[in-house]
């Protein structure tokens, strides 16, 4: 028995080693207001950090776009993406919160990138289910380099983590 788990506790290891080497597939996101949706494939030769945050009214949302807005926009090689399932409307009244607008925020329109991405959901936010908030780099090659799946909402990757798993992959 215990060969066997540990045989199984392996082969999960691996192919969460291989899955994270996987090419994604291109997608577009609609952006929110009158800007340029963002399409995967336009970012080659850069990291893209995919931010997943949770539905509207989530204040630890805002404190991590904003920590990322100002503590990384000296990244010329990295794009940060931060994206929302909720509808445009929900997401220019959360943006009102926000420190800056010289970003842009994208929507998952049904969680479907989130889906396809591998993000679990069953989160319960608002009397809601939603998938759980993550953090997913993808690689100047457009494999998938790094992710970080919070545990409950206010489990989020720090801007100092991310910096560290950045230095790491440019190695």
């Amino acid at each position: 028995m215990k060969t066997q788990t540990l045989l199984l506790l392996t082969f999960l290891f691996f192919s969460q080693s291989l899955m994270a080497q996987d090419k994604v597939k291109d997608f577009t996101l609609p952006a929110v207001g009158n800007q340029k949706p963002f399409v995967l494939s336009e970012a080659k030769g850069k990291y893209v950090a995919l931010h997943f945050l949770l539905k509207t009214e989530c204040p630890y949302c805002i404190r991590h776009t904003n920590d990322y807005v100002e503590e990384t926009t000296d990244l010329k090689d990295v794009l940060q993406v931060f994206i929302k399932p909720d509808t445009e409307e929900e997401i220019k009244e959360w943006a009102e919160n926000l420190d800056g607008d010289s970003f842009t925020i994208y929507r998952d329109v049904d969680a479907q990138l989130a889906d396809e991405l591998g993000i679990p959901d069953g989160y319960s936010f608002h009397n809601q289910l939603v998938h759980f908030p993550a953090l997913i780099l993808i690689g100047p090659d457009g494999k998938e380099v790094y992710r970080y799946i919070g545990k409950k909402n206010s489990d989020r990757l720090p801007v100092k983590d991310f910096m560290t798993v950045l230095e790491g992959l440019r190695k």
